[in-house]
């Protein structure tokens, strides 16, 4: 049974959402406040669905905390409709974000749609459909045909494919995979993914406008 982590520090909200998530057949972990996440034991959910205004710890800090330790999916479920919102809560690693008031259905169609993704995979190996990428033999291949690609192409498919479907920063991309002495800017960063995209062919790495990049869905077909 997947586990789920409710933020939600309405009382009523709180329960109808968790009533919805026990009716999918979830166990439901319910926090009424934000709490600091250390990031050695993030906790064992799979996935969070998360509110933004909350007593004691934003959901914005909530979230930054937990992307230091975890890759779990995250729903954002607020009232807060502002497209800057919006794109902060993506930009801190949000997958999803649902504005309230909402239909039941869709918040029930969209945990299933998340649970159903592959999260963050730790192993050696990561199948994505027709991609196929071996992260210790640093090896590519697309329709079981071997893919070159340069480090830098590299680590940044390797980011992206550890979380398939999933927005990954331009910003974090840069820090993480770019070496900030040499090359460290989203200009640089754009062209390597464009080498890339070239490739593994057209349609597999989407932009989210704003955000950052991530390996497409229509591309991604589940074995």
């Amino acid at each position: 049974m997947a586990t789920v982590l409710l933020v939600e520090d309405d009382q009523a909200l709180g329960a109808q959402i968790e009533g919805h998530l026990a009716g999918l057949g979830l166990d439901v972990l319910r926090w009424r406040m934000g709490h600091s996440i250390d990031p050695d034991m993030p906790p064992p959910v799979d996935l969070v669905v998360l509110d933004l205004m909350l007593p004691n710890l934003s959901g914005f800090e909530v979230l930054e905390q937990l992307r230091k330790g975890s890759d779990v999916p995250v729903l954002v479920l607020s009232a807060r409709d502002g497209s800057e919102d919006k794109v902060r809560a993506l930009r801190l690693g949000a997958d999803d974000y649902l504005t309230k008031p909402f239909w039941p259905e869709e918040l029930t169609e969209r945990v299933k749609a998340r649970l159903r993704r592959p999260v963050l995979q730790r192993q050696d190996r990561v199948q994505l459909g027709a991609l196929a990428v071996d992260l210790e033999r640093r090896e590519v291949w697309v329709d079981d045909t071997s893919v070159a690609l340069t480090p830098v192409e590299f680590e940044i498919l390797a980011a992206l494919a550890r979380r398939p479907g999933a927005a990954v920063t331009r910003r974090w991309l840069v820090a993480n995979v770019l070496d900030p002495e040499r090359e460290g800017n989203e200009r640089t960063l754009d062209v390597h993914v464009s080498r890339l995209r070239r490739k593994l062919g057209p349609g597999m790495v989407e932009t989210v406008w704003g955000v950052g990049y991530r390996l497409a869905g229509d591309r991604i077909r589940e074995s």
